[in-house]
């Protein structure tokens, strides 16, 4: 009896040990950060939250990263990426902090999540969500999702689909969600090259949360008050960047090129105050807008593949789209194309094709024959 009561108490003592170290001063919970996905963005962003929770007292020393499932040489990601400390497939030489555990069960990551990174294909939440159970009351998330849905012509956003989706869960969980937005190359942010990000989000305070996350020396965040106006970027972007391949696989110059992104930021911005409130024009001018359709219009698989369409219709031996992603982009998918047709649709419906001409023209010569010389026929 008496050992069966000492044995109780070690065990209440390491509880009440545990707790504590889980608690700030003024007894305040840690956040506890889990991330869901584990591509080439996911694990970069990886290498960032896993430095920064061991550096900030507000954190729990432990990041759990949901990981699909997947053999390399004979070997399970998750047992590499645990061992290696090292996402070998899909970030091969970029290494994480030791607290960075992969799981390949979602239910068993998410427990006690306080804080939910989303970083993986959009197609694949209604799937996976209904998965997410144990989560903390109260829990926020971030999309860093770059992509949008539409229905009955009108534009969805994905952390609008997200949170819906949340909901369906059980207890059907109110999650606050925000975005992370910017002009980030993966690879590049992951070698600490300098890079700019915008959190949008619905309360400035929520945001400073987020920038305590994912802020570094050299991956400076901002936040906006503006959820829709930054995410709409991050889709909006890669239309535009099918004009911006058009002119670079025609030979225009950078005055045309520079034109192309000027107006195409405009009608971005004209875009999401037609559909959504609360739009700021600041927005526009931060690493989500600017910065990250500057750097999409001038790499990326969007402008790469509109560059060889181009080519290929100027020498007279033009490629279907679906042809060029094949043999292109190794597996990945063109978004411009797809996020084009939908917008078209939203234009139409609205009755708004005179306000959105360089769209328009985008959408033609992608999928009406128009010849991409047409590209500069928007003044009018």
């Amino acid at each position: 009896m008496l050992r069966v009561t000492l044995f109780s108490a070690v065990l209440a003592a390491a509880s009440a040990t545990r707790l504590e170290s889980l608690r700030l001063r003024g007894g305040q919970q840690k956040e506890k950060v889990c991330i869901i996905g584990s591509g080439n963005w996911g694990s970069a962003i990886a290498k960032i939250v896993g430095r920064n929770v061991l550096d900030r007292d507000q954190f729990e020393d432990e990041v759990t990263m949901w990981v699909f499932q997947e053999n390399v040489d004979g070997k399970n990601l998750t047992d590499i990426i645990n061992n290696e400390h090292e996402n070998v497939k899909y970030l091969p030489g970029v290494k994480f902090t030791d607290n960075v555990v992969a799981d390949p069960d979602l239910t068993n990551a998410v427990q006690g999540a306080t804080l939910l990174i989303f970083v993986l294909p959009h197609q694949f939440l209604g799937r996976i969500c209904p998965q997410m159970t144990g989560m903390a009351k109260g829990c926020r998330a971030v999309s860093l999702i770059k992509g949008i849905e539409f229905k009955d012509s009108k534009p969805i956003l994905i952390s609008d689909l997200l949170a819906a989706e949340m909901k369906k869960g059980p207890n059907a969980p109110d999650v606050d969600m925000s975005v992370l937005m910017g002009a980030n190359v993966a690879n590049e942010v992951a070698k600490g090259d300098f890079a700019e990000a915008t959190v949008g989000c619905t309360d400035l305070a929520i945001g400073a949360k987020w920038v305590s996350v994912f802020n570094t020396p050299d991956f400076k965040v901002d936040p906006v008050m503006d959820v829709a106006g930054a995410e709409l970027c991050g889709a909006l972007k890669n239309v535009v960047a099918l004009g911006a391949g058009f002119c670079d696989g025609l030979g225009f110059g950078g005055n045309t090129k520079a034109a192309i992104i000027r107006i195409g930021l405009k009608e971005t911005a004209k875009f999401a105050k037609m559909f959504f409130s609360g739009v700021q024009d600041d927005t526009f001018m931060e690493s989500c807008g600017l910065a990250d359709l500057v750097t999409t219009c001038f790499g990326g698989r969007n402008r790469k593949c509109a560059d060889i369409y181009a080519k290929m219709q100027k020498a007279g031996t033009p490629k279907a789209w679906d042809v060029i992603e094949t043999e292109e982009l190794n597996g990945q998918k063109l978004q411009g194309t797809g996020t084009a047709k939908d917008v078209m649709t939203c234009i139409k419906a609205a009755g708004k094709e005179k306000d959105f001409p360089l769209m328009c023209q985008i959408y033609r010569i992608a999928f009406e024959d128009a010849k991409c010389e047409t590209i500069i026929q928007i003044n009018n």
